[in-house]
């Protein structure tokens, strides 16, 4: 039985080492913070390129007749929408439409999907997903964890593209936003190439065999001198950027996707768990909210916990995810409200240790795709 309190470290741990990361551990494992600079690493991956491990992700791989039938069953979001060589935004929901998980999934084929899941949730989702493969009664369907036999490489940046495309003869411009190509790059062959990411800048994430992900991670930063290595800080706020949930932070199995504003990845046309809860949901709308905003005094600095108040100070919510965007120069966030005690013209602040700080409700995402 696998030990969930054992850190663990990703194949290119002592490259990280080497080039001066600042290690913490993050989901389980020890991952690279920051080289030298998060705002420099944010700064660089908005104007040139970066490169980021994201080996922690969990990959499950679904193979057989029914394994579209267990996924549309247990996600929101419509697999029948994408073709082979797509991938999908999705979410996995509970009884009472709570997110157990989202996830990127890619249709391998007809019968072979490949579900890149949040590491601190990768077991949890293969016992939900075995669970009703038994309620079910489901035969042809295999689930095999690939999560400890391949790494992932996240190239970004508006560069990103044009910087790697002399290591693979996949046209890597050709492949369309969340598609993907399987062939040959850095000289290994059969590594899935996908235009997926989490900066919400150009880029491609590569699946790669642990034994090749030194040699790939190498080759990429002797390109050129314009792709750095980044860390999860900078990943982090440039997801907030472009408000890109963060599971256990901004969704959890509490939160439904209609409260996260997710109710774009909810196909109605289907059955899947909890859907009559959700459908309510849209219907007559939620008590609790997202609520996206920008720290309008400068230098203030929204962090997960801070309480959202109104002028009274009465508590409405609480901040969960908050940072510096390198972009603005300004403090945003993401948190949940209560809708009731939200007027249109409500004047709405966070507490920063007691100071009533004022903020603006935007919309996402906070800066114009990059």
């Amino acid at each position: 039985m696998e030990n969930n309190n054992v850190v663990k470290k990703t194949y290119l741990y002592k490259k990280h080492i080497a080039l001066g990361s600042k290690m913490v551990t993050y989901s389980g494992f020890i991952m690279p913070l920051q080289y030298k600079s998060s705002i420099v690493e944010h700064m660089h991956v908005r104007n040139h390129s970066g490169i980021f491990d994201i080996s922690h992700m969990g990959k499950i791989f679904l193979k057989g007749k029914d394994s579209k039938k267990i996924i549309q069953f247990l996600t929101t979001n419509d697999i029948n929408h994408i073709k082979i060589g797509q991938a999908q935004y999705n979410c996995m929901v509970n009884h009472k439409g709570g997110i157990i998980d989202d996830l990127v999934i890619y249709k391998i084929s007809e019968t072979e999907f490949l579900l890149i899941v949040n590491a601190i949730n990768t077991e949890k989702n293969k016992k939900w997903i075995n669970h009703y493969i038994h309620i079910k009664k489901y035969k042809n369907i295999n689930i095999i964890d690939y999560s400890n036999d391949y790494s992932i490489l996240s190239v970004q940046g508006p560069r990103s593209l044009d910087l790697i495309q002399n290591l693979t003869n996949i046209s890597l411009n050709m492949i369309n936003f969340y598609h993907f190509k399987i062939g040959k790059f850095s000289g290994i062959e059969n590594l899935l190439i996908s235009r997926t990411g989490y900066t919400g800048s150009k880029g491609v994430e590569i699946i790669i065999p642990n034994e090749y992900v030194e040699i790939v991670w190498d080759n990429i930063l002797k390109i050129s001198n314009n792709i750095i290595p980044c860390g999860i800080a900078s990943r982090d706020s440039l997801r907030l950027e472009m408000g890109y949930r963060l599971y256990g932070n901004d969704i959890s199995d509490d939160i439904t996707p209609i409260e996260a504003g997710l109710s774009w990845i909810i196909k109605f046309d289907k059955e899947f768990i909890a859907k009559e809860i959700l459908k309510k949901q849209k219907i007559e709308g939620v008590q609790k909210k997202l609520l996206s905003f920008i720290v309008n005094k400068t230098g203030k600095i929204p962090r997960s916990g801070y309480p959202i108040v109104l002028c009274n100070n009465y508590i409405i919510g609480n901040v969960t995810s908050g940072g510096f965007s390198p972009i603005l120069k300004k403090g945003i966030g993401l948190g949940y409200v209560n809708k009731n005690k939200l007027t249109k013209n409500s004047s709405i602040y966070i507490l920063i240790r007691n100071e009533k700080i004022p903020i603006s409700k935007v919309k996402l995402p906070f800066i114009n795709n990059p």
